[in-house]
């Protein structure tokens, strides 16, 4: 890593955050106390990952790619957009900064001519270990004094909110799509 360890830029982000949130809640937001407080932590998340990863040379997002070509092998671009449910120009942009970075590289599919194949550089393989350290460390800094039964118990309250979302986007993007064209007579 260069510069500073990912301990020093948690560490300075401890020291400029208040233990406790000295962020004012709006009226609004007390109808949604439980949104307020996801998009606060989410929020506080991102700025530490970003953070520990930035002396990586990985931007926020780039370390999940690069978890599922480490585990996965070489990937098509399309199957990555698809397993980090993302967009084909947000996947495009990050494979295009991991590959300057020298992380990934790119080859075109042998079965699938339009296709492309993303696979994990030497370079990246040795991130790899040190990835899996700052999400230990993002992971310890998010559990904090918890106890395994509280952890446990927020990881269950988390994933019964992830499936909550999911079905309210499942269905909010069925309403979205365009209804099937009559067949012409």
């Amino acid at each position: 890593m260069s510069g500073t360890t990912s301990r020093d830029a948690h560490s300075q982000s401890s020291q400029s955050t208040p233990a406790t949130s000295s962020v004012p809640v709006p009226a609004t937001a007390h109808v949604g106390p439980v949104s307020h407080a996801i998009f606060r932590v989410a929020r506080l998340h991102r700025m530490i990952a970003g953070q520990l990863l930035r002396p990586l040379g990985l931007h926020l997002g780039q370390e999940l790619v690069m978890m599922h070509l480490w585990e996965l092998g070489p990937q098509r671009q399309t199957d990555l957009v698809r397993l980090m449910d993302s967009d084909a120009a947000t996947m495009t942009r990050s494979i295009k900064r991991l590959e300057n970075a020298g992380f990934v590289r790119r080859r075109p599919c042998p079965d699938d001519k339009r296709a492309v194949i993303i696979e994990p550089t030497a370079a990246s393989k040795a991130l790899r270990r040190e990835v899996e350290g700052i999400w230990a460390e993002l992971e310890g800094a998010s559990t904090g004094d918890l106890t395994s039964e509280q952890q446990a118990e927020a990881l269950d309250a988390l994933r019964r909110i992830e499936d909550s979302l999911a079905r309210v986007a499942a269905r909010t993007s069925a309403a979205e799509s365009p209804a099937p064209a009559a067949e012409a007579q």
